[in-house]
């Protein structure tokens, strides 16, 4: 996601590399840099223009900041910028004053709308509000059947009323339904075409007008580009939209619909689809979005990531064992699965400031090492598990445990060996001492130990200090040690 855009933006804050002040002469070959980045991207041209100049004005007006190289001020300001076009607030979702909150789910066939509309559901649940979802798409053979299973998948209830049944009445009779259960969202997924026509424009206006939707959320594909932004302006001049959710924006998406929808359509992205699983929904921020094109991390996301999957107890827990040397192979292992249910490790590692410039073959390497290890933990006994000084000492249990996992005996020595190694260096970290971290990269690969210096981000969005985050009054979690 936006890795070209961000390589082409690179381009451009070298061209400022070595000056000593942001100038009329100089900031001409950088400013044509973003602007071949921004329409590699496939940004809208108009946006392209626009956010240019605005970018030219703001650089020539800045001050000079003591100790701010221009470089570093110029980042700043395409930063600023970046999230002024994509909207500078996210814009949670309407609630309506008297529950169901009624939500249709508009959009073109193949963009991901009854999967959205499971993922919107799920994404509800976690914050502990009951959905209904609603079928009314009774013309794409196996729409009905497909949101039935992804609700079952999520434990969320699907109103439907089979393939001949009229689809402003389906959506009628779903919203009577969700207010007899009194669940607090209903989330009425309609049917879609290959392109605008007059007869789903038609449905989707008499459905609107038969529930009154509090929100209206046009599902877009984000790898059609700077068309994405022209069909959420025409699906809100004929129909009205409240928002947009952004969908496929892990695929081959060169970043021009994120960066085009909010200003060519008015209408804001409020979620970012970034997976094929159900879980792979997230709310649209702006200034996270941001940090990412210009591969600054986004911590934040990462940790509310983490947030749904430890619990503070089992956090704290493992933290102790890992100061006090006693952290072992189980222990590892349930780290290990945790990172699976966040997501991708490439994905995961791209939200860490300074990793964003891993390399494809990098990460594939990482999650290959992630996998072997796994592999050959499982076949270890649960005392050897428990004690992985056993293992150290016993060439025998290290040649067993290659043969069950299909790996040399080389390969889990060098195991043994890496999680010696950083346990030892966990235990000096809790007494105090700060050893040199060579060698905690080899339970991953050893990525990330020749990335370029980041020193520059320092004091910039994306590059500092994490804000605090109120405490929920329910199940406290926190981020562990991952």
């Amino acid at each position: 996601m936006f890795d070209a855009l961000a390589e082409r933006l690179e381009d451009a804050w070298k061209k400022l590399r070595g000056q000593d002040k942001i100038s009329q002469s100089n900031i001409q070959d950088a400013l044509k840099e973003v602007r071949r980045a921004l329409l590699s991207a496939d940004v809208n041209l108009q946006v392209v223009k626009d956010f240019v100049a605005e970018v030219e004005s703001k650089a020539q007006g800045a001050e000079v900041i003591s100790g701010v190289r221009p470089d570093q001020q110029f980042i700043k300001i395409v930063y600023d910028q970046l999230v002024q076009v994509m909207g500078e607030n996210n814009v949670p979702l309407a609630k309506a004053n008297t529950a169901p909150t009624i939500v249709l789910m508009a959009g073109l066939q193949g963009t991901g709308k009854t999967t959205a509309s499971a993922k919107l559901a799920l994404h509800l649940r976690k914050q502990d509000c009951t959905s209904l979802l609603v079928a009314t798409d009774v013309y794409r053979p196996a729409a009905i059947d497909q949101l039935i299973t992804l609700g079952q998948q999520i434990d969320v209830p699907v109103f439907e009323l089979g393939k001949d049944a009229n689809p402003v009445e389906i959506a009628r009779q779903g919203v009577e339904r969700a207010r007899e259960l009194g669940v607090d969202t209903v989330i009425i997924d309609t049917a879609g075409r290959l392109q605008i026509d007059q007869d789903m424009m038609g449905e989707l206006a008499r459905i609107k007008e038969t529930v009154q939707p509090d929100e209206t959320l046009l599902v877009v594909d984000a790898m059609t580009g700077q068309e994405a932004a022209n069909l959420t302006r025409t699906f809100h001049e004929q129909i009205g939209i409240t928002g947009a959710i952004l969908t496929k924006l892990d695929g081959d998406s060169r970043g021009g619909a994120a960066l085009s929808v909010r200003r060519i359509s008015g209408q804001p992205i409020k979620f970012v689809g970034v997976g094929e699983k159900v879980e792979a929904l997230q709310p649209f921020y702006p200034d996270r979005m941001a940090s990412r094109i210009l591969g600054m991390g986004d911590v934040l996301t990462l940790v509310e990531k983490a947030q749904e999957e430890i619990d503070l107890a089992d956090a704290e827990k493992m933290q102790e064992k890992m100061l006090t040397a006693k952290f072992d192979f189980s222990d590892f292992l349930k780290q290990m699965r945790l990172l699976k249910n966040m997501g991708s490790l490439g994905g995961l590692m791209k939200m860490i400031p300074g990793m964003g410039k891993l390399s494809s073959e990098q990460l594939q390497q990482g999650e290959t090492k992630l996998k072997q290890s796994e592999a050959m933990i499982n076949s270890m006994t649960t005392e050897e598990r428990r004690n992985p000084d056993l293992l150290a000492g016993s060439p025998s249990r290290r040649r067993r445990i290659a043969r069950g996992s299909g790996y040399a005996e080389r390969d889990v020595s060098n195991l043994v060996s890496e999680f010696t190694k950083m346990r030892n260096l966990m235990q000096q970290m809790g007494q105090g001492q700060m050893p040199g971290m060579a060698g905690m990269g080899g339970m991953f690969g050893g990525m990330g130990g020749n990335q370029p210096s980041q020193a520059g981000w320092r004091g910039y969005p994306g590059g500092g200090g994490v804000p605090k985050k109120k405490k929920k009054e329910k199940k406290k979690k926190g981020f562990g040690q991952l």
